[in-house]
Parts: structure tokens; sequence; C-alpha cells
């Protein structure tokens, strides 16, 4: 009798898997062919097809890099002339990512179950949360710009709410795991939720919140320089300046080129050793507090 039981459960389990690789099967099905007929549109509404253009991909970036190796002693001059727009550039970022880290906070203790002071609202702005990230930076912002007008004030507001977005279920994971011990103590002293949550949660996420911030940081550095080309300032509009004058002004294009990849790679950086000596100062302090 035990046998047969133990005979039916591996069966069942037997089952139960080869349904799985059925339905994983299936759905790897579905997404092929979806992406071979996106592919398809997309390749037959282009100017050009994809498989005519392909031998042609390093065209450009050739001639750009023919053309700055050629005018090499012009590149410190014309780098000199976009810091100005890299300072914008810097500026939307840090911007966007202080608003963004706030609103995330705020989104994050009203999100987590536990910690919210309106359980019954947590679904509601946890939906908020998936609205902010769902939408590219990029449509937030032209939908901005043609509201505002072009400048950097589209660009910090559409990068802002993407953030919140993204550091709130971020926060919010973070907060999930934090200790309720100090938040009960705070309230059986009469504490009211906005003392709880500062001095019983967040010094506890703190760090990792700080962590994702500076990577946050990172991200937007690239999104608000990909955001000037569609008008919203900053270094990426003198790209999109110095690419659409074509052949003549690579010098200028490779310049910027290589002053926004020096710029990201030292941020990268920079907020990779802060991180760092977050989370190995995060991990001394729970050592000195367990011993």
């Amino acid at each position: 009798m035990t046998t047969s039981l133990a005979d039916r459960m591996a069966a069942s389990y037997h089952a139960q898997q080869r349904r799985r690789r059925t339905y994983s099967a299936v759905l790897w099905a579905i997404f092929v062919a979806l992406l071979v007929a996106g592919f398809d549109m997309a390749d037959s509404r282009n100017a050009g097809s994809f498989v005519g253009g392909l031998p042609k991909v390093f065209d450009y970036p050739a001639a750009l890099i023919s053309e700055a190796w050629q005018k090499a002693g012009n590149l410190p001059g014309h780098m000199q002339r976009a810091l100005p727009a890299l300072v914008e550039t810097l500026n939307i970022a840090a911007a966007s990512t202080l608003l963004g880290t706030i609103g995330g906070a705020v989104m994050a203790l009203l999100s987590t179950r536990g910690l919210a002071p309106f359980p019954r609202l947590v679904p509601l702005f946890r939906r908020m949360m998936d609205i902010a990230r769902a939408f590219p930076e990029m449509v937030i912002a032209l939908m901005l710009i043609f509201v505002l007008g072009g400048g950097p004030v589209p660009a910090v507001i559409a990068i802002a709410i993407h953030s919140v977005g993204a550091l709130g279920k971020l926060f919010s994971e973070v907060a999930e795991n934090a200790s309720l011990k100090p938040v009960e103590g705070l309230e059986s002293v009469g504490a009211g939720w906005l003392q709880r949550m500062w001095f019983g949660i967040v010094p506890q996420v703190a760090p990792n919140w700080a962590s994702y911030a500076m990577l946050r940081f990172e991200i937007n550095i690239r999104a608000s320089a990909i955001l000037g080309f569609v008008g919203a300032g900053g270094i990426g509009y003198e790209l999109r300046n110095a690419i659409s004058w074509g052949q003549g002004k690579y010098d200028a294009a490779a310049a910027i080129f290589i002053l926004l990849f020096l710029t990201i790679v030292f941020f990268d950086q920079l907020t990779s050793v802060a991180r760092n000596r977050l989370v190995r100062g995060q991990e001394q302090g729970q050592r000195g507090g367990r011993i």
C-alpha cells in the first residue's frame, strides 16, 4: 500500500512536470512567433530592409572615427565647448534623482504591508508605482515637452516620475525586511506614524536606499543625455546638433561621445566605491550589534 501511494505520488509529480514543460514550450512558441511577426512588421515599414542595411551598419562609426582621428587636435576644444551642456545634463540627473528618491521613499512606506498607515490603500499605491515605471522617460518627456515646451524642466519631471516608480519598488522590498521591533517600541510610547518611520525604519534601510539611489543616479545620467535628442536640453541636444550636421562635424560628435563616456565611467566608479563602503559599513554594524 505504501509502495502504491509512493508510485501515485511519483506519477503525479512527473505528470505535473510534463504539464509545466508543455506550458513553457507553448509560451516560448508564442513569444518567438510574436517576435518574428513584430520584426517582420517593423522591417516592412522601414525605409530600407534590415538585411539590406546590415552590411552598412559600421559605415557611420568608421566615418566618425576616421574624421575624428584626422581632426584630433580639435577634440579638446569641442569638449571644452560641450562642458556647459554636460553640467546641465548632470544637473538634470541630480535633480530628478533627488525628487525620485524622496518620492520613492514616501511611496515605499505607503505601499509596504505592516508599515503603511492606510493598509487598504496599499494596492493603490503599488499600482501607482507600476504606472510610473511602466512608461519610458522618453514617452513622458515628449508629452511634457508638448505641454511645457523644450528645456530641462520636462526632462527633470519625466526622469523623476520614472525614478519614483523604480526606486519605490526597490525601497519597498528593502523596507519589508526591516525589523518591526523598533516600530513597536516607539508605538508603545505614543509615537506617531511619521516618528515611527523616521526613527524606527529609516535608520535600518538608509544604507540600502542610498545605494539604490546612487545606482539610479548613474541610470539618470544616461537617460538625461538621451532626452536631449527630443529637445530636453543638455549634452544630448548638443550631440544631436553635431550628428545632424553630418560629415564635416564628426569631430564634434566624437568629442561629445568621448566626454559623455568619460563622465559615465567616472560616476560609475565613484558611486560603486560609495555603495561598497555603505554595504561594508552596514555589515560591520550588524556584526557589532550581534556581538
